[in-house]
């Protein structure tokens, strides 16, 4: 279970950030001083702001299940390894070698820094 909180919390983060980069695209519109109100049809930008409170939720409870410097490391590694994914998947942004390198890196420090306690908490 706690691990399945914390792969929700991973997915509630980086859904999120996809979320708030579509809310800030045209045709969608954030608030300016001309128009303070245009922001209330904008719905990703509030479904996002949702999530990230989900996310923040989710985290809260992994924590109370699994040691700090197991979840911390967990949630960031894979709140940015499932961005740079969805970026490219989802936003045609340019998913170069070096992005693949740089995340499998992380995936292999974070494991080295998690698995001797993430196997002494199962």
């Amino acid at each position: 279970m706690k691990w399945l909180i914390l792969i929700l919390g991973v997915a509630s983060n980086a859904s999120a950030s996809v979320l708030v980069k579509m809310a800030m695209m045209p045709p969608r519109r954030f608030p300016s001083l001309s128009e303070p109100l245009a922001a209330l049809g904008n719905w990703p930008f509030w479904l996002g702001l949702c999530l990230y409170g989900t996310a923040f939720l989710l985290y809260a409870a992994a924590l109370a299940r699994l040691p700090l410097n197991v979840a911390h490391p967990l949630v960031t590694c894979g709140a940015v390894a499932s961005v740079a994914l969805m970026s490219a998947l989802i936003f045609r942004e340019p998913f170069y070698w070096n992005t693949i390198a740089g995340i499998a890196l992380m995936i292999a420090g974070v494991a080295l820094v998690t698995i001797r306690v993430a196997s002494t908490v199962s």
